[in-house]
């Protein structure tokens, strides 16, 4: 199949497929005449990489896991390992937009109550609620 068959098949873009060619994570296809030919084995493999970076896995971190699927059974514990890695990753993530959600919903329920600030404004510069007396303006 040609490199458009395989974008709507996998959803990825065109441009998307020829930069994961071009880092080596999907291997040039041979050509026939002027064009690329594609199978379905670079198919599964785009999908396989497109799932990966839906699950937020970096780039080098999807090279791991393709060449650990390659080895089944003995890469097991490696892409555990590589799972728990990013799990915790993910989960500090959370932590802090948790923290972020935090700090805009008190935020953003000030806004109304005092004309003279805004506790918007003030969270971003200052990270808390302040006095009128410290906002500066730059």
């Amino acid at each position: 199949m040609r490199i458009g068959e395989l974008s709507r098949r996998t959803g990825c873009k065109v441009e998307t497929i020829r930069y994961y060619e071009r880092v080596g994570l999907l291997p040039e296809p041979p050509r026939q005449g002027r064009h690329r030919s594609y199978g379905s084995g670079d198919a599964e493999r785009l999908r396989f990489i497109r799932r990966a970076r839906e699950l937020d896995f970096s780039l080098e971190d999807a090279r791991a896991l393709i060449a650990l699927a390659h080895s089944p059974g003995e890469g097991c514990p490696d892409v555990e390992n590589l799972a728990r890695e990013h799990l915790a990753e993910v989960r500090a993530r959370i932590a802090d937009l948790q923290s972020i959600e935090r700090s805009l919903t008190r935020a953003v329920k000030s806004c109304g109550s005092n004309v003279d600030r805004c506790p918007v404004i003030e969270e971003v510069s200052f990270g808390r609620s302040v006095s009128v007396d410290e906002i500066r303006v730059w």
